[in-house]
């Protein structure tokens, strides 16, 4: 069998999902085979993913900081640190394995739930508002 995956978007038809699913894999089970269950929620989308990166676009070509304009890479990461310690969740900072310097550790924004993208999306507006940055893609919501 292969890899059985289904998003559920409401409850009628997360059920039919589920009963579809237990009638493939009850009689394989009754025969011995094992599986894993995975259930998660649905990560971030392409279009949230796109107006995550125009706006950290954005950013990068409107402030400078530490005395220079950064990369969107480095100002994702900035913003990204910035947005997990402001909710709680654990950033580290690490010796670099070379011994030169340290780096910084958390969880990346491929990673995130659609809610998550959400939250950082509105995080980095305002933060954006704060310093003064215009978005040049308006601020539609992506949910």
């Amino acid at each position: 069998m292969q890899e059985f995956k289904r998003l559920l978007y409401n409850a009628q038809q997360g059920n039919v999902e589920l009963s579809q699913a237990w009638k493939i894999i009850k009689p394989m089970l009754i025969s011995g085979h094992k599986f894993i269950l995975s259930v998660k929620p649905e990560k971030r989308s392409l279009d949230q993913n796109a107006k995550l990166h125009a706006m950290i676009n954005d950013i990068a070509k409107q402030i400078e900081w530490a005395g220079t304009y950064r990369s969107l890479d480095t100002w994702k990461r900035l913003l990204t640190a910035a947005w997990f310690r402001a909710k709680g969740e654990n950033v580290e900072m690490l010796p670099a394995i070379d011994g030169h310097g340290f780096d910084i550790v958390f969880r990346h924004t491929s990673k995130l739930t659609k809610s998550e993208c959400a939250d950082l999306v509105e995080f980095i507006y305002a933060w954006g508002a704060e310093k003064g940055v215009k978005f040049t893609g308006g601020q539609d919501e992506i949910t």
